[in-house]
């Protein structure tokens, strides 16, 4: 498997063909981590068979729910959460396909 894109300094982000984006939060433990991506791979997959269609809108709801879970998006970022925060976002319940 190939090495990771670099993070920026700050660690906040990861540059990839210099744009940044926003990087994972490095606290969510391993096996949760994985889930959530598990989860965002298989949303990413519904939209691309749901492409064009009435239910495009909610699977990329579950993109959007997933990435918020990982850190990735929403505000405030994972860096100005407190600890507290950053568990209860993480721990949330995301929807999978089909649920």
């Amino acid at each position: 498997m190939s090495d990771p894109p670099p993070l920026t300094d700050d660690g906040h982000y990861r540059v990839i063909g210099g744009r940044r984006w926003r990087a994972t939060d490095p606290e969510i433990p391993e096996e949760r981590r994985a889930e959530l991506t598990a989860i965002l791979m298989a949303w990413r997959r519904e939209v691309r068979r749901t492409k064009g269609t009435d239910e495009e809108k909610g699977a990329r709801a579950g993109v959007q729910a997933s990435k918020v879970a990982l850190g990735e998006r929403g505000r405030p970022p994972w860096w100005e959460q407190t600890d507290g925060e950053r568990r209860a976002r993480w721990s949330a319940d995301v929807p999978r396909p089909g649920d």
